[in-house]
């Protein structure tokens, strides 16, 4: 019976694979058909890891199909539930190993490198906890000796050797621990291609020729192409240009065929080298044909996801507008736009802290509505809302802008002065004395009622913390209200330090 790709705990759904095997036989309008059926789709009780291999790898298979900005987006959700994760769990490392080949193609490719090499180590830290570690190590390894290979062919030749060398004993370690067919061949194909890189070109024939065999059994278009172009690369290297120009043809052809631009990019260059060695002008031009569309295709992919990057940027900052909106409002007063109770809590720490800083006394004002309920019997609820919003602007009027001015609850407003200058004994009882005189003195007549509202205020002074500088004013405001109301009261038992002016 054929063997499938691991199902690390449960998150490489089955029919993913099926879209995977149905990619590698060049079959896309099935693939495209069966994964309609699956994408978005994560196993039932599948964890964060589970959840994140699953989205990336349907974003690696929606990136084979073409349909960028559905990769883009899956990938971008699977990495949200990836991202900080670098256990030693299988289902991590898998997760890793399918964001890299996204990030190579959109051409970041020393994030795939990196993201690769932490593959490989995730899922050999796995090894003595997982028993489905191995066959992904295996995944991991194919990956990162196979995007090595690449690196090799584009460096300088001084380089190369060195870079197939440590691919080869990548993919090495990776045919020792698999047994996955598909993985399997996978690992060949790329590791002929080491081979070859390193001189060894008589092993990498037979590893090559080995492949095409098995690549024939199972479909796999995408192990037929390397095998092809291992091939054409060893009769090059032997002189045997035209054979050489049959197995490249054969590696473009089955490239094509699986809709991989990154490979038929890299096949078509090497058959047209291979056919200008031969004079063949003809088929030079075809292959190059082949390689510009290759490469309009690479870029194409590349504006989409510039673009869907872009469009998922501006999203998020109107998201994060929207947010910071609605924390604003959760801190304020619909009806008098000041600051609510929340609002005052969440500023008062540090408006009091930085006033201690400067050696100053933060002063609390506490503002009462005198028989505000009176208002509302007399005249409506509307007319005691326009009270409280008159009052609210009168505030406003007789306090600084860096006061803090809030309505603390029904009828009561709070007024917090920080830095209070050079005369901070007093400045809290002039403050108060302000706003009791400018809301008396207002007029009123716009409510249509006997009932002329005035206010009550407590005031307090000291380096305590908010709840204590309230209670204080609180037992003022109380005198003031026992005392006739329309009166500002002091506590005095509140204590001020020594204050020296100008500091």
């Amino acid at each position: 019976m054929e063997q499938r790709d691991p199902l690390v705990a449960g998150q490489v759904p089955q029919l993913d694979l099926e879209v995977k095997e149905l990619l590698n036989a060049g079959r896309l309008p099935e693939a495209n058909t069966l994964f309609d059926q699956v994408v978005g789709r994560v196993p039932p009780g599948a964890d964060r890891l589970q959840r994140a291999a699953v989205l990336i790898n349907q974003g690696k298979l929606a990136w084979r199909l073409g349909r960028i900005p559905l990769a883009l987006e899956l990938a971008a959700e699977g990495w949200t539930d990836l991202d900080g994760e670098h256990s030693d769990n299988p289902a991590a490392a898998l997760a890793m190993h399918a964001l890299a080949y996204l990030l190579e193609g959109i051409g970041n490719r020393r994030a795939a490198i990196d993201m690769l090499r932490l593959s490989a180590q995730v899922a050999r830290r796995a090894m003595d906890s997982h028993e489905t570690a191995a066959e992904v190590l295996s995944q991991c390894l194919q990956g990162l000796g196979g995007l090595l290979n690449f690196r090799a062919i584009s460096s300088p030749p001084d380089q190369a050797p060195a870079i197939f060398e440590e691919a080869r004993g990548y993919l090495k370690e990776g045919l020792e621990l698999v047994k996955a067919e598909q993985t399997r061949l996978a690992l060949m194909s790329a590791y002929g291609c080491a081979l070859a890189g390193v001189g060894e070109f008589e092993q990498a024939e037979e590893t090559a020729r080995e492949t095409l065999r098995q690549a024939r059994d199972a479909h796999n278009n995408w192990a037929l192409a390397g095998a092809n172009w291992v091939l054409a690369g060893v009769r090059r290297e032997q002189g045997r240009l035209v054979e050489a120009r049959t197995l490249a043809s054969r590696a473009v052809a089955a490239a094509e065929a699986i809709n991989d631009a990154s490979l038929l990019l890299r096949f078509s260059l090497d058959l047209a080298d291979i056919c200008a060695e031969l004079d063949d002008h003809v088929g030079e031009a075809a292959a190059l044909r082949c390689s510009v569309a290759a490469s309009k295709t690479s870029m194409v992919t590349l504006q989409e996801g510039l673009g869907q990057a872009l469009e998922q940027r501006r999203v998020a900052v109107q998201a994060q507008r929207l947010a910071v909106a609605a924390q604003e409002a959760a801190a304020r007063d619909p009806l008098t736009g000041l600051a609510n109770r929340l609002g005052l809590e969440r500023a008062a720490a540090g408006l009091l802290e930085g006033t201690a800083a400067r050696g100053r006394v933060p002063w609390l004002v506490l503002v009462d509505v005198d028989r505000f309920k009176g208002v509302n019997d007399d005249a409506g609820h509307a007319a005691g809302d326009a009270t409280l919003r008159e009052i609210a602007q009168l505030l406003r009027r007789e306090c600084r802008a860096a006061d803090l001015v809030a309505r603390w609850a029904g009828d009561e407003f709070v007024v917090l002065l920080g830095d209070t200058g050079g005369s901070p004994l007093d400045v809290g009882p002039v403050v108060a004395e302000r706003i009791r005189a400018a809301v008396d003195g207002h007029d009123w007549t716009m409510l249509g009622t006997t009932q002329r509202p005035t206010v009550s205020i407590g005031v307090a002074a000291g380096p305590a913390k908010l709840d204590k500088l309230f209670a204080a004013a609180d037992m003022a405001l109380y005198r003031a209200k026992r005392h006739g109301r329309n009166r500002v009261e002091v506590e005095p038992h509140v204590e001020i330090p020594e204050i020296v002016s100008g500091n």
